[in-house]
């Protein structure tokens, strides 16, 4: 696996490079600003994105949507020592994949994991307090979807993958995945990310 660890701090760079080839990464690559990130990234493969979402000379919300712009699949972990709603806020309207506290770096392994394995991970301590703005007049209805697919989707928004569903609605694994297949049918979407989005404007 190869990862750009993106900081305007030379300690946080070096600390979440010893962190992740500790965790058995194989390559690791470093920029300190958002001229570096983009041009890492459009010149060389990444499988994942970690990057602080608050830099003193750039936002780290501008340099996701950049990196998403060049390549829609990209998938991007910010890391954050706040509890900023605006920037929750956005940061899933662009499109990253994750959304954990540096205080929780503990949970960083696994946040990896999650993510490459196509779902989304939000910290736990942030999800009660995101409040998407602007939420959208939708008649919910329209859309078909049963009980059992509603309630999907909100355990899909506190971030729990097929298997932490599946044991805690007594379902199979492939019927989770069915269920998340229809889902993303139904409401015409791409992606986990997207049935995130989606809840948090129109049913949280």
């Amino acid at each position: 696996m190869k990862i750009l660890v993106v900081d305007d701090d030379l300690l946080v760079l070096k600390s979440l490079e010893m962190i992740l080839k500790a965790e058995g990464i194989e390559e690791v690559e470093a920029a300190i600003n958002k001229e570096v990130a983009i041009d890492k990234y459009k010149n060389s493969k990444f499988d994942l994105v970690l990057q602080d979402i608050r830099m003193k000379e750039e936002n780290g919300i501008d340099i996701a949507k950049e990196i998403l712009e060049f390549d829609n699949d990209a998938k991007i972990i910010l890391l954050t020592t706040f509890k900023d709603e605006e920037y929750i806020n956005k940061a899933i309207k662009v499109g990253v994949r994750g959304y954990i506290l540096k205080d929780n770096i503990d949970s960083l392994s696994q946040s990896i994991k999650t993510v490459m394995a196509g779902n989304m991970v939000l910290d736990s301590e942030i999800i009660g307090d995101i409040h998407i703005e602007n939420k959208e007049d939708v008649n919910i209805s329209k859309y078909g979807l049963t009980e059992k697919e509603l309630e999907l989707i909100k355990l899909i928004s506190e971030g729990l993958n097929n298997k932490e569903i599946s044991q805690k609605l007594f379902l199979s694994e492939g019927t989770v995945r069915n269920y998340v297949s229809n889902i993303l049918d139904k409401l015409d979407l791409r992606d986990r990310t997207q049935i995130v989005v989606f809840y948090y404007k129109n049913l949280d």
